[in-house]
């Protein structure tokens, strides 16, 4: 028999914080999703999506891109098609990072930050990053799938000291 259980099958992740100061470098926060493959869920990347890069099947994309905080509402949106993933993808890890350009910043350093992740209407997670104040990237979300079509949704608020590139390499690792 089957399941009548859909999982998580389409989600939307949203993310914004507050321009920089006057005179101050402006703040640039990237969402970034990693997808891993079922035979290594914890190692590298089988791929990353951000703000330079897409998914090869356009299963996750990103719909909104800000430098600077400057949007009206949520600065930066990314669509996950967990349904339409292959099923060689058993995880996908979600995370946030501060670009470094301007110098050493972390969220506490950055005017209101928060995320919001939603399947349709029904919000799953929010975040305003207290919990990771002194971090310069965070993960805020994972999702897995073991052995069925299912995927299930796992909120992982996780900071991490790296600049974008090395947490990109570092946020699907398992928690010391």
């Amino acid at each position: 028999m089957t399941s009548l259980n859909k999982g998580t099958r389409k989600v939307e992740v949203k993310l914004k914080w507050d321009p920089s100061p006057l005179g101050a470098p402006a703040s640039d926060l990237d969402i970034i999703a990693a997808t891993y493959q079922a035979n290594d869920p914890h190692g590298s990347p089988a791929y990353l999506v951000h703000f330079g890069s897409r998914s090869p099947d356009g299963t996750i994309t990103l719909n909104r891109d800000s430098v600077n905080g400057k949007g009206l509402g949520w600065d930066e949106v990314m669509t996950l098609e967990l349904d339409r993933l292959s099923p060689s993808y058993a995880r996908v890890v979600v995370g946030v990072a501060i670009q470094q350009t301007g110098g050493r910043m972390t969220f506490d350093d950055i005017a209101h930050p928060a995320s919001l992740i939603l399947t349709g209407y029904t919000e799953l997670s929010k975040s305003d990053f207290s919990g990771v104040a002194g971090s310069t990237a965070a993960t805020i979300a994972e999702f897995a799938r073991h052995g069925s079509e299912e995927w299930e949704f796992h909120p992982t608020v996780r900071g991490f000291d790296a600049d974008p590139e090395d947490f990109a390499q570092l946020m699907g690792s398992r928690p010391s």
